[in-house]
């Protein structure tokens, strides 16, 4: 919410289904605007829309004195672009705020939003957001460079305050998604929904994917989750799912876009839509043990941890040795704590480090797992 500027007269917040975008919509407008009546917030699922438009609603809004219009659901509704454009067109003294499916592109819409937009990324909790949830804490964000030159101080600061492996496994199953308050026991059911609503909803509806191609899907969700990180054979995946191999690249695509996977590659640029990813890992790690009847590896629920934390804000590829290279100039190794590292040692030691788990603290370039969770 801090890192939004909510004097732009058009926002748009993407984001998957179950990180909180509609939460963060009510708890803005509670926060600043309260029983301002120029306020007005609706869902565009609504049945009410399925006989009225957008730009009557926006219209009737602003002659009764409309100031701030809040739109949820955006890709519920159709042409949904255009009639945000001409609102935005229309009404120049109305600021409109939408969200929407991480699936939505807002580029590629029929009516350009990008010129008049600011757009912005929901992720789910980040490990830091996680312990300042469950223990009404207030961690600050550090930077990565910061994490690398100065991590065994900052991991005393915060192990001072709270004991960050008591709690770093939860997160790790149940903690990315700030519905496990709600209800625990139901926690990985909600999960199962939120997959299987991306998969039977939201790819047909924006991705024109055919829904009798939804089993097929489920299940090439199901061999990625049990053998991730993933090293894509698309031959043999195509034979097995029965999935040509241009629509299965097109279909794992979707998949990351919808926030369900993440590719890596060996190069972090130039990557086409249809190439194939090198290594395929799971959006986040409490995925893995909603879709896997089975307990997840370790070592695979590390890997996906770091990627995750990491892949908004830096470019992580496949390096030849290591696990992960971030923006072409830091190689880490992420094991358990007795991770040796060998694969680094022809990278300079201020360039190389090991991320290990079950540590506490780190020691010269060997830092704990879970402090890169405090990058956002």
């Amino acid at each position: 919410m801090g890192r939004i500027d909510w004097n732009v007269r058009l926002i748009g917040i993407k984001g998957a289904r179950g990180v909180g975008k509609t939460t963060l919509l009510l708890q803005h407008i509670k926060k600043n605007h309260k029983t301002d009546e120029s306020v007005l917030y609706v869902s565009l699922d609504d049945i009410w829309f399925a006989d009225n438009r957008l730009v009557d609603l926006a219209d009737d809004f602003v002659k009764r004195g409309g100031k701030h219009l809040f739109l949820d659901e955006v890709h519920k509704y159709p042409d949904w672009s255009r009639e945000i454009k001409n609102i935005y067109d229309d009404f120049p003294e109305t600021q409109v705020v939408f969200t929407g499916s991480s699936l939505l592109e807002i580029l590629n819409a029929r009516a350009d939003l990008s010129r008049r937009a600011v757009t912005y990324k929901l992720q789910g909790l980040s490990f830091r957001e996680y312990l300042n949830f469950v223990n009404h804490t207030d961690f600050p964000i550090y930077g990565l460079n910061e994490i690398l030159e100065r991590h065994a101080e900052i991991s005393g600061d915060i192990a001072n305050q709270v004991k960050p492996l008591q709690f770093f496994a939860k997160y790790l199953k149940e903690g990315y998604y700030p519905f496990f308050y709600e209800d625990l026991s139901s926690y990985h059911s909600r999960i199962q929904e939120v997959i299987n609503h991306i998969i039977d909803a939201e790819l047909p509806l924006l991705r024109g994917v055919d829904v009798t191609f939804s089993r097929k899907i489920k299940q090439l969700l199901l061999i990625i989750s049990e053998t991730a990180p993933f090293i894509p054979n698309i031959k043999k995946i195509s034979e097995k799912t029965g999935i040509g191999r241009n629509t299965l690249i097109s279909y794992m695509q979707y998949l990351q876009e919808a926030d369900l996977i993440t590719h890596l590659y060996k190069s972090a640029r130039g990557i086409s839509r249809m190439q194939k990813p090198d290594k395929i890992f799971l959006e986040n790690s409490n995925i893995a043990y909603a879709v896997n009847p089975f307990t997840p590896d370790p070592g695979s629920l590390r890997e996906t941890f770091f990627l995750n934390q990491l892949k908004h804000q830096h470019q992580l590829s496949y390096p030849e040795s290591g696990d992960f290279l971030i923006d072409d100039a830091f190689l880490v190794e992420v094991g358990g704590k007795n991770k040796p590292s060998k694969q680094l040692s022809e990278w300079p030691k201020d360039k190389a480090f090991v991320a290990a788990d079950d540590i506490e603290y780190g020691y010269a370039n060997k830092i704990p797992l879970w402090l890169f969770g405090f990058l956002y």
